[in-house]
């Protein structure tokens, strides 16, 4: 399989480098500055606060033009639309692995019905510079499967020989019947999360602000109850049926690890507030359509 990561964000850059070190035929896009140091050093890796950064010389690409089987697209929610648009004459199936709450329909309309994908990126991390710091693998991390499914829940044989694909690369990967279902889960989860740590100006300034905290969780629960499925997993039902004070206590606890610092909670760049806005409005649309 040829496969395309369109993105080299800290997702996709981690992506690309782990499928083209297990050796399969993957190429990563990007443009602008990105591209060219890209092309200059390769994708740069440094796992948390180490010294030693290795380079990964993933081939890199401007255009997804190539003859590819599978486009990973891992670029942020407000920046899709760009990204389908570039994509209009790509004539292979399309997996997104980002925040969305919209649905796969607008996807489907712009990409074609039967070639659309939904998912997430499992992966993590911060950048410096143009080197990208990845969160340490632990018993836990390692174990959190990357889902992946059909729009309307399936399990296909294009969606088996994608999941084995990442599999021979050891990419924990797994079909997700519900996928749909789970973005939006996740998108109640992490739209509120995201946008309390922005304000806040980071997890651990917001761990110290147990009223801004009650507040992220009011606006969680508000989002769940609004949801027109039970929430996927499940065990996110937990936030609307354990006490707050125990869920506050949890949710600062969370705010103060370095799972949280290590993450995107503590970007606070204007593409973070866009990415939100648009999250925020994907819910808004959803809750309306119920």
């Amino acid at each position: 399989m040829k496969l395309l990561v369109y993105g080299a964000g800290i997702c996709g850059s981690l992506l690309a480098a782990h499928l083209h070190e297990a050796g399969l035929d993957v190429s990563l896009l990007a443009r602008g500055r990105r591209l060219a140091s890209l092309r200059r050093h390769g994708v740069q890796l440094a796992e948390e606060d180490s010294p030693a950064v290795r380079r990964v010389r993933v081939p890199v690409v401007e255009h997804p033009a190539g003859g590819y089987d599978l486009a990973a697209v891992t670029v942020r929610t407000h920046q899709v639309d760009a990204a389908l648009e570039s994509l209009a004459d790509f004539e292979g199936d399309v997996l997104f692995l980002h925040n969305w709450a919209a649905g796969a329909q607008p996807l489907e309309e712009a990409i074609g019905r039967g070639r659309v994908l939904l998912g997430f990126p499992p992966v993590g991390g911060t950048t410096d510079g143009d080197v990208v710091r990845y969160r340490a693998s632990n018993f836990v991390t390692s174990r959190v499967p990357m889902p992946i499914g059909e729009p309307d829940g399936r399990t296909t044989p294009r969606l088996e020989r994608i999941v084995r694909t990442f599999h021979a690369a050891d990419v924990n990967a797994r079909i997700e019947p519900r996928m749909d279902a789970w973005l939006k889960t996740h998108a109640a989860f992490s739209e509120p999360l995201g946008r309390a740590a922005y304000t806040a100006g980071g997890p651990a300034a917001l761990a110290e602000d147990p009223d801004a905290v009650r507040g992220m969780l009011h606006l969680m629960r508000q989002n769940l109850a609004a949801m027109p499925t039970p929430p996927v997993p499940r065990t996110f039902g937990a936030l609307q049926t354990l006490p707050q004070g125990l869920l506050v206590a949890l949710l600062r606890r969370f705010l103060r690890s370095r799972t949280a610092t290590r993450s995107g909670l503590s970007d606070t760049s204007p593409a973070t507030a866009a990415e939100l806005d648009l999250l925020a409005e994907q819910l808004r649309t959803t809750a309306q359509a119920r």
